[in-house]
């Protein structure tokens, strides 16, 4: 079964820091591109952050640019999505996402071929 499991949410004070963690089963990450996306409460999702497998190219929302970094470990078939500095409006629900186009991953959350379940990220003022 092609599954993607998120990890590492939690609630933390502003100016703090969380890892997530997506991890795959069912495939392996190498033709893939991995994004992360959040959704808040009353909010459309957005993209954070997008990983091409394939030769490492990285690409950050202006929001979160400077603060979090996205990175992956083959090894453990694994994406990490390490963020810092924290402010209360990175609330929201954290998903991974893969696909085959890393393109179509930094376009839009639409359409994309696999999604985890979601973890949630709470940051307290």
């Amino acid at each position: 079964e092609v599954q993607l499991v998120e990890s590492g949410g939690g609630l933390v004070q502003a100016g703090g820091s969380l890892r997530l963690s997506c991890a795959a089963s069912g495939f392996t990450f190498d033709d893939y591109a991995i994004g992360w996306f959040r959704q808040a409460p009353g909010k459309e999702r957005e993209g954070v952050s997008v990983i091409s497998r394939g030769d490492g190219t990285t690409y950050y929302a202006d929001s979160v640019k400077g603060r979090f970094t996205i990175s992956s470990d083959t090894a453990k078939n694994t994406v990490y999505l390490q963020m810092n500095s924290l402010k209360p409006e990175d609330t929201a629900v954290y998903y991974c996402a893969a696909d085959s186009s890393y393109r179509r991953v930094v376009a839009s959350y639409r359409h994309l071929e696999v999604w985890g379940q979601g973890t949630l990220v709470t940051v307290s003022s």
